[in-house]
């Protein structure tokens, strides 16, 4: 219980006082005009209220991360929570605030426009089709996820075809609405109802008196060998504690925040509330069953199926208000993050081809092209859909923080704020494609080694090379383009 305690005050220190050291670097102006007010066209640039932002922006990057991924995390023990706290006090939520704030700068263009400008026109190109790639396959995972839950929880009312396609409907309008139309309503109940669960749990775990491991640093999963902290923990829990998902979120709140001031509050503080959300989640999946081994054994019974932990935790603890909670939490939740992935997706492709998205027609045009490439994906096992996605999600979060440390290098700002957790996550991406059975299944200590050079060359080419003439790059402030 000691460390639990000590590991939510760590995040409240997290934001109280680092993210303010973040935000002093980066350099807010409170009298800039942020895109909402300069391009405000009603659809995607719309002003409102932060604490409605910071909501939307909570539920758009939580999904189902902050409880599946913590859950499954827990069967690492209680080293997860290290992972958890520092990965998202030094990696998540600097990923996240510096995805906002720069899209602010760069008046609300997508993420794979903003590494474009400070990596090259090369990996401008590449990040449009990698970052829509994994905005197709978020979508597509919620969409198949849900409607399989669905369909238990609702006695086969409906089949997994007819759930999918109400699903699917729900998202071809919530993509092509103003967002204040639908997201903008409904998006800050469910975070609500998202957090109260978390408050809940958090609760009833102090009543009951349940026991929660204290720290050790012993790999307590089931098959340790099979799965090492270093990379598998590290891409398990993403959206606990860094996700480049994230960065594909924040552009759209970038869109819609009232002022820079605000950027600690919603980008920062969104990630740590998830983290706060996440720890909960670890902590009750170590203590429920009794310890971190009698957790494995139900993962492994019920074939990693974390639903089946968050439903009886959920229904055990919290009762009927937990069962609708637990309906929330895996069904509503991954739901809000597949329409604001496809809405994100829209937007990639309307940036990048320069597509004015105020009239229908032109939304349309992108739309629905878009969602029938994501219902073909829909028909494909939703375990290998994860797992590619899972891999693909953490590479984008390093190839931001490298692009994010060289716009702070070009702003003669410190850099080492995302340029150490850029090297970490390129260690943990490239030794993770290389042993995981998606991947080239190589042997761990070779791919360890072959990871570090890689790195090494990354970090070499940052210091060595004036990138800043060699990409001909413009002084950065706020500027019309």
């Amino acid at each position: 219980m000691i460390t639990f305690i000590v590991s939510l005050i760590l995040l409240f220190i997290g934001y109280f006082f680092y993210a303010k050291i973040i935000e002093r670097n980066f350099g807010i102006n409170e009298k800039n005009e942020t895109p909402a007010y300069k391009f405000r066209d009603g659809v995607d640039y719309v002003p409102m209220h932060w604490a409605k932002v910071f909501m939307i922006q909570f539920l758009n990057i939580a999904g189902l991360g902050p409880i599946f991924g913590a859950v499954a995390g827990a069967m690492w023990g209680p080293a997860a929570f290290l992972w958890i706290v520092f990965g998202s006090i030094f990696a998540g939520a600097v990923h996240d605030y510096h995805s906002g704030m720069i899209s602010i700068r760069l008046n609300g263009i997508s993420i794979n426009e903003i590494v474009g400008k400070y990596l090259g026109p090369i990996m401008k190109h590449f990040m449009a089709f990698y970052t829509l790639f994994l905005m197709i396959l978020v979508g597509a995972v919620f969409i198949s996820g849900p409607a399989k839950i669905l369909v238990g929880i609702s006695d086969n009312f409906f089949n997994l075809a007819q759930w999918s396609f109400i699903i699917f409907i729900y998202y071809f309008l919530a993509t092509l609405l103003p967002i204040d139309k639908i997201i903008g309503k409904i998006y800050p109940l469910f975070a609500a109802a998202m957090l109260i669960m978390a408050v809940g749990i958090l609760g009833a775990m102090f009543i009951e008196g349940y026991k929660i491991p204290e720290l050790t640093l012993a790999n307590l999963h089931n098959n340790p060998e099979k799965f090492p902290f270093f990379p598998m923990m590290f891409i398990t829990i993403a959206c606990g504690a860094i996700s480049g998902f994230h960065s594909t979120q924040s552009p759209l709140m970038a869109r819609c925040i009232e002022n820079e001031k605000l950027g600690r509050r919603v980008f920062y503080g969104a990630m740590i509330t998830e983290a706060i959300v996440a720890m909960i989640w670890a902590a009750i999946a170590m203590a429920f069953f009794g310890g971190v081994a009698q957790l494995n054994s139900e993962m492994v019974k019920h074939q990693g199926n974390a639903a089946y932990v968050v439903n009886l935790i959920s229904n055990t603890l919290l009762g009927r208000i937990g069962a609708i909670l637990a309906l929330l939490g895996v069904v509503a939740a991954p739901i809000t993050s597949g329409d604001t992935a496809l809405r994100s997706g829209r937007l990639i492709i309307a940036d990048y081809l320069k597509m004015n998205q105020q009239k229908i027609v032109n939304r349309l045009i992108i739309t629905v092209p878009l969602f029938t490439i994501t219902f073909i994906l829909t028909q494909m096992k939703f375990d290998i859909i994860w797992r590619y996605m899972a891999w693909t999600n953490q590479t984008l979060a390093m190839i931001v923080l490298w692009a994010f440390s060289v716009y702070l290098k070009i702003e003669k700002k410190n850099y080492f704020f995302t340029l150490i957790p850029a090297i970490f996550m390129s260690m943990v991406c490239l030794t993770y494609i290389q042993v995981a059975p998606e991947g080239f299944q190589l042997n761990y200590n070779i791919s360890v080694i072959l990871s570090s050079v890689l790195t090494i060359a990354f970090v070499t080419i940052f210091f060595k090379y004036e990138i800043i003439k060699l990409l001909n790059y413009k002084k950065v402030g706020v500027i019309n383009e």
